[in-house]
């Protein structure tokens, strides 16, 4: 592995950059093969729509796995996601298009802790949590 420098803007502020998705029919398919979520509402929107919900329903999982995703890309090779975090706070529809963010909220030493959401285009905050980022010395 080749470790870059550590980037300068590590402090109390910072933003990751935003990190976009917008989930497919296919991509929630694999997903609840990998995963073994075979819950229909994930897939199936007769379904969804019988048990009274606006459609296809984006796992809950899946939008902490794009967390992840994200916070792992802003890294880089300078540090290791040890903890991700979260809360849900609201539901996502296939198709709809999902900014992660997050923030940098505490920086000690080599322990950065990010606050991170997932929002709608609507600026709805549909997941929250905090991510800590151990950075190489």
């Amino acid at each position: 592995m080749v470790r870059r420098s550590r980037p300068g803007n590590i402090r109390i502020g910072a933003k990751a950059p935003p990190f976009e998705r917008q989930p497919t029919a296919e991509q929630l398919l694999r997903w609840t093969v990998v995963s073994g979520d075979d819950n229909p509402v994930h897939g199936d929107c007769a379904f969804a729509v019988s048990m009274g919900l606006p459609g296809v329903i984006v796992p809950g999982q899946l939008l902490l796995a794009f967390l992840g995703q994200m916070v792992v890309e802003w890294l880089g090779d300078w540090g290791w996601l040890t903890k991700l975090t979260v809360s849900y706070k609201g539901m996502n529809l296939l198709g709809e298009r999902l900014i992660c963010c997050g923030v940098v909220k505490e920086a000690l030493g080599e322990r950065i802790t990010l606050e991170v959401w997932v929002e709608n285009l609507r600026s709805e905050k549909t997941v929250v949590g905090m991510a800590v980022v151990t950075a190489f010395s």
